[in-house]
């Protein structure tokens, strides 16, 4: 069974089957880090997002394969540190790296670092939010991989990793409030090559301290999943590897995830895959999890050596939830942005607005921090591009309101980019393709609307296409491959700047971003 849906996997097919099963991954696209816990028959999850704002995507699900969006823990960046601000974006693949969410005293509760400024938390009666502002707990840079956990006592207790301090990993005390580390209490429980990914659980009177580290296995270095096992929190702990990781190209390292429980008493890990490098990032996958002689064995183990293997899919845990509708459109009829989208870097208010003109989103131009230099280029909105066998986004915009000096239109980007939009200049509109700074002059444009579209399939070879009556759409610009950068998957956005004033507009009328079934 395993490697039929490890074939259906490559094929594209992912996610809930209609039939009762699932083909992992369960999301196709870049759902980092993640975290899951299990609050009454509802499923919460957590999902990293480095630099993108509103930061730590909080995800819903019923049944652990239907997953959708319903917000984020951190409205502004700034609350961070000035270098994520739109005059500096000085934060590519750092940022809000992994967390913890945890349920105590009826609140949500959500910590993880930032490489750079420290240990930041959150609190919410609700995971839709609102989420309290971000409180800064911890002032440092080196530490990432955090998870808070409360004992039977009503004890709290931190766990993380010091990487710039040979990964070693350290047990704090929480304060009652839990926005304080009692660094009296600072011990260390373990150390080894790249360790990290933690996560604290107490099971049947056993502290579990899941982590994973960097090992040598078959000749190649992995990242390999460990469980240390104790009565008391501080150890003394033995420990068990509990899933195999090949590597990139046979299960790409699930590894960093949350161990989860259902109602009736089965046991799961939602992972990513840890192995980036696809345009798709770092995919949300769900493994079945057995407990053997007290130990957690993550996937199926295939060959009784007591270590679980990746497993591509199975039978859904919770039947009964309708199949969800990956649904990524937005018709900016709200006055509130959808929680599927994310700035590049948080933007600055003055220059976009659902309000100025209702049932459009309007993205007025603002100068890039370095010219000709689109990741200098403030309020990109985007969203993440999923891997599919066949995916199709089109937005429809009006440009009667461009400048000289403007450009706007829809994009890809991760480490590279490649956008096709429009070019004003001396009065004319001209459709203009650009790859990382290949360019490619189109015709002049006359009307006042625009159709633009980018259509990829599983391999992410993208074309885009445009049309002014939005029936007819025509190629425009060469392939371009989506790519993964700043550990990130490939994103689609939208854009408007101005190298030469503050001058122009585009109001975006609707985004349609199809996504293959399953």
């Amino acid at each position: 069974m395993e490697d039929n849906y490890n074939l259906l996997s490559k094929k594209g097919a992912w996610g809930d089957q209609g039939d009762g099963t699932y083909v992992n991954p369960v999301l196709p696209g870049d759902f980092s880090d993640p975290d899951v816990i299990r609050v009454g028959d509802n499923y919460y999850g957590i999902s990293s997002t480095l630099h993108c704002s509103p930061g730590m995507a909080v995800l819903h699900s019923k049944d652990l394969v239907n997953w959708r969006m319903i917000g984020h823990v951190v409205n502004d960046l700034t609350s961070i540190g000035p270098e994520y601000n739109y005059n500096r974006m000085n934060r590519y693949g750092r940022g809000v790296w992994a967390g913890a969410i945890r349920f105590h005293k009826d609140k949500y509760w959500v910590y993880f670092f930032t490489p750079d400024e420290g240990l930041f938390m959150s609190t919410a009666a609700d995971p839709a939010g609102p989420w309290e502002p971000l409180h800064q707990v911890w002032a440092v840079s080196g530490w990432d991989d955090c998870c808070p956990f409360w004992d039977d006592d009503g004890q709290g207790y931190f766990v993380a990793t010091n990487f710039a301090d040979n990964y070693n990993i350290h047990v704090f005390k929480l304060s009652e409030d839990g926005k304080e580390l009692l660094h009296d209490s600072d011990k260390i429980i373990h150390q080894y090559k790249g360790s990290e990914a933690n996560k604290l659980y107490k099971i049947n009177g056993y502290y579990y301290f899941f982590h994973s580290e960097v090992r040598r296995e078959e000749g190649v270095e992995v990242r390999v999943v460990m469980m240390l096992r104790s009565e008391h929190i501080y150890g003394p702990y033995e420990e068990k590897e509990i899933i195999h990781t090949h590597g990139m190209e046979v299960d790409r390292e699930p590894n960093q995830g949350g161990l989860v429980d259902t109602v009736s008493g089965e046991w799961y890990f939602i992972s990513h895959q840890g192995t980036g490098g696809y345009f798709e990032g770092r995919t949300l996958h769900l493994l079945p999890v057995t407990w053997v002689d007290g130990w957690p064995i993550i996937g199926n183990d295939t060959d009784g050596d007591g270590i679980g293997e990746m497993v591509w899919g199975g039978s859904k845990p919770i039947n009964g939830h309708p199949v969800t509708v990956l649904s990524m459109n937005d018709d900016f009829d709200r006055t509130v942005l959808e929680p599927l989208w994310e700035w590049n870097h948080q933007p600055r208010a003055d220059k976009w607005s659902l309000t100025a003109r209702p049932g459009y989103l309007r993205l007025w131009a603002c100068q890039p921090i370095e010219k000709d230099d689109f990741f200098t280029v403030c309020n990109i909105l985007s969203q993440r591009a999923f891997r599919t066998v066949h995916n199709e986004a089109t937005v429809k915009i009006d440009i009667s309101g461009m400048a000289d000096g403007q450009q706007a239109g829809l994009c890809h980007f991760a480490q590279t980019y490649c956008t096709i939009g429009v070019h004003q200049q001396n009065g004319k509109r001209v459709l203009k393709f650009n790859h990382s700074g290949t360019l490619e002059w189109g015709l002049e444009l006359s009307g006042s609307t625009l159709w633009l579209r980018s259509v990829w399939n599983i391999d992410g070879i993208n074309r885009f296409e445009y049309s002014v009556d939005g029936d007819h759409f025509t190629s425009f610009g060469d392939a371009y491959q989506l790519g993964w950068g700043n550990y990130r998957g490939d994103r689609i956005g939208l854009y408007s700047y101005n190298c030469e004033s503050e001058q122009g507009y585009i109001d975006v009328d609707q985004f349609i971003h199809e996504v293959a079934g399953r």
